[in-house]
């Protein structure tokens, strides 16, 4: 194995960056030499936005040669695999047999490693639950150097301690998984559109308990009585009986065809520029066909490859919160408020329902809204989201961790009560705390036991 060569990674939005001893060990045996005790993280694909998969002046370990699939029955659907392999891999060979994940967030461009790490979520999970959902099992590498299987019934605290535990108990090595079978590539999808924040969640709210899929785009320019217009898009995966004639049942796309070469300069994003785009975006959605590929429908920006570099060396962060139900709408409107009046530049967005809380410890979806809105790191980008913080806190609500750069820990004690929970299962598992990263000591879940 070669040794490792210090490298400056980042997390997709690029705003924290951090020098790493980096290695991408090609089997089990070096992965489990290239465990660092002074301090190791799992890495995938590097979709997490912030700074969960850097581990500054420590040790990295890239996941992305773990890609082989082991096992998969065709009858049901169940698939067991390593956990560096992507979504985008698994649609590729397996879609077009008649299966899709069960469960996907806005990229195929992840790992199931990835994904059990933060428990993801995806346009669907008033009706389809987290990515936990879908798992049956899965192997774990320890600090102990020990290799445990981890399920709902065995190491059942290890099991659910991982999802959204963002790698800090353990590696990964192995996932069995179940897909949905689908009859083609396409979803069915149809547009509304609502001019204040009360007839956008009346809509969700109509159209969530019709179709499994729903996520609305709004208007960042819209505020005061306009404030939450917007469009919602809604869908379900079509029949084979549903699909026109001229459309390939099975059909999966390539490889991204655009990409944006370079970091772009900071003047690029102004707001006539953003205003520009917010515009496109919300003519594109309300001009949906009623049936689009799945590419279109749950992967819109899979099609720009590096579309992060969009928002310059500074990077940017995604903002993603929810709030409970009771009382919602009051308090997003409280918080789009001081979002659109800030005077930083919010960009892409979308506001979904999330269903019924997680059984994972740390997994950040829970009955409520759910609003994700990106922001070009500038001058006070910092303590805008710092101020909502405590706006989502006295809310009741949490932020997303696989989203999130500066939470800091008595903020996330807060959203998270189940906390001390989880500093068990840590303690019980790694407690001397091998497993670290940069999130993970930012906002207290890589202590080192004191037991």
């Amino acid at each position: 194995m070669s040794p490792p060569h210090w490298t400056q990674l980042s997390g997709w939005g690029a705003n924290l960056r951090a020098d790493c001893a980096f290695t991408e060990p090609e089997d089990e045996a070096e992965l489990r030499r290239a465990v660092d005790h002074a301090g190791t993280i799992a890495r995938g694909l590097g979709a997490s936005y912030g700074d969960a998969a850097i581990n500054d002046h420590r040790r990295v370990l890239g996941t992305r040669r773990f890609d082989r699939f082991i096992a998969f029955d065709d009858a049901t659907g169940t698939l067991t695999c390593e956990s560096g392999v992507s979504l985008g891999k698994i649609i590729e060979h397996f879609t077009p047999r008649g299966w899709f994940p069960m469960i996907t967030p806005g990229t195929k461009f992840v790992t199931v490693g990835g994904c059990i790490a933060n428990d993801i979520h995806g346009k669907a999970h008033h009706a389809q639950g987290c990515f936990s959902s879908s798992v049956d099992q899965m192997t774990v590498l320890l600090a102990n150097d020990q290799v445990v299987v981890a399920s709902r019934t065995e190491n059942a605290d290890l099991f659910w301690g991982t999802f959204g535990g963002m790698g800090l108990l353990g590696i990964v090595l192995t996932a069995t998984i179940r897909l949905r079978k689908i009859e083609t590539t396409y979803f069915r999808q149809k547009a509304i559109h609502a001019n204040d924040l009360e007839s956008m969640l009346a809509a969700l709210e109509e159209h969530d308990q019709v179709f499994p899929y729903s996520v609305a785009t709004l208007d960042v320019f819209a505020t005061g009585a306009r404030l939450g217009r917007g469009v919602l898009v809604v869908g379900d995966h079509a029949k084979l009986d549903e699909l026109p004639a001229h459309l390939e049942p099975l059909g999966i796309s390539g490889p991204p065809k655009i990409t944006v070469p370079f970091e772009l300069p900071e003047l690029a994003l102004n707001r006539a520029s953003i205003r520009l785009v917010n515009a496109v975006i919300q003519k594109i959605q309300s001009r949906g066909l009623p049936f689009a590929h799945y590419e279109q429908f749950v992967y819109p920006l899979d099609m720009l490859a590096h579309w992060n570099r969009g928002y310059g060396r500074r990077g940017f962060t995604q903002y993603q919160f929810v709030v409970p139900f009771t009382d919602g709408a009051r308090h997003l409107r409280e918080i789009l408020t001081a979002i659109l009046g800030s005077g930083e530049l919010p960009f892409l967005n979308i506001l979904k329902r999330l269903g019924k809380e997680s059984e994972g410890i740390l997994s950040f979806p829970r009955a409520g809204y759910t609003f994700a809105i990106d922001f070009p790191i500038r001058a006070h980008t910092i303590a805008l989201v710092r101020r909502l913080d405590a706006m989502v806190r006295d809310a009741g609500g949490r932020i997303y961790l696989g989203k999130d750069s500066y939470v800091e820990p008595e903020m996330f004690r807060a959203m998270y009560p189940a906390i001390d929970r989880w500093l068990g299962i840590k303690a019980k598992y790694d407690p001397d705390g091998v497993f670290t990263s940069d999130l993970g000591r930012r906002v207290g879940l890589a202590t080192r036991s004191r037991a």
